[in-house]
């Protein structure tokens, strides 16, 4: 049985004692389950990946806490982690959210699609009877969105997913919805996406709109200067090894070709990041992250497989 908020809310207020709740509960539960009629809905689809993207938005402490972005800024209509339903009821979760707030609401997807065989790959549901593809989805949903996420670099430009030999011919977010939604898909690469990066994206969004973008889809105020230029060790000498304090360039350094906000918003709540810990950047947010050697298909630097989160 599915009761409305408001029902809710009723049964509560006139329940209080019994649940243990007192008049100031009552008027922050209000507050809370109210505020999810009226804040802008999000669709979060997850694809070809690890769901570290998911997990880094569950971490997230700085723009906003991930209960008070739940809560109070988003309403989360479908999250395949975070909904208690599942099944039916979650698929029709999507399918109401379209219908009662088509072009206004927010998808988000994190992973690689794959596109082999129609995307019988990556399967998120049932339709009429039939596999939902996540591809047939993402089709389906990103033209009738307001914006559209691609939430880390799997979706962003690929990522592992997409390395050789890519058996189910991973396509990024970008390519899927390419003529549909040009406009206004924003990539937010990284692996994992920094939930700084994306909790600020989505509120940004929510107050201002379209951000101004890179040549590549990256909002330019997050990624628009190479990790290199702001890297604290930029003016030290270049040195053999890890460990030592200095320029990790000749190790494989990604740092020069890679745009990110690393070394001012670090990560783990600002505890560290990876060449302040003594390791080179992998380059996790570049359009080119595990595309040539390694993996059968990573990048051209000096990954050591160290993760950096």
């Amino acid at each position: 049985m599915k009761i409305s908020r408001r029902e809710f809310l009723k049964w509560c207020s006139a329940s209080a004692v019994a649940v243990g709740l007192n008049k100031m509960d009552i008027i922050k539960l209000e507050s809370m389950v109210m505020a999810a009629e009226t804040t802008p809905p999000v669709i979060w689809l997850q694809g070809s990946g690890c769901s570290g993207c998911s997990i880094s938005l569950m971490n997230t402490v700085r723009q906003t806490t991930i209960d008070d972005l739940l809560l109070n800024k988003i309403s989360m209509k479908y999250h395949s982690n975070l909904m208690t339903a599942s099944g039916d009821l979650a698929i029709s979760s999507i399918d109401e959210t379209i219908s009662n707030f088509d072009g206004q609401f927010i998808l988000v997807v994190e992973g690689g699609i794959p596109t082999k065989d129609n995307g019988i790959y990556c399967v998120i549901g049932e339709k009429n009877g039939q596999p939902w593809t996540l591809m047939d989805a993402v089709q389906e949903i990103g033209p009738k969105a307001k914006y559209v996420i691609a939430a880390g670099t799997c979706s962003s430009y690929g990522g592992a997913p997409a390395a050789g030999p890519n058996p189910t011919e991973v396509q990024t977010l970008s390519t899927i919805l390419n003529g549909m939604t040009a406009n206004k898909v924003i990539n937010l690469p990284g692996c994992p996406v920094h939930p700084y990066n994306l909790t600020k994206t989505i509120v940004d969004l929510l107050l201002y709109g379209m951000p101004s973008l890179t040549y590549d889809g990256k909002p330019s105020s997050l990624y628009g200067t190479e990790i290199h230029e702001r890297c604290p060790y930029e003016e030290y000498n270049e040195v053999s090894s890890l460990g030592e304090i200095g320029c990790y360039e000749e190790l494989g350094c990604m740092g020069p070709r890679t745009d990110s906000n690393c070394p001012s918003r670090k990560w783990n709540n600002q505890v560290n990041w990876c060449i302040e810990s003594r390791h080179q950047c992998i380059g996790c947010s570049d359009k080119n992250f595990l595309k040539s050697s390694i993996y059968g298909g990573g990048y051209s630097g000096g990954y050591s497989g160290g993760y950096h989160d």
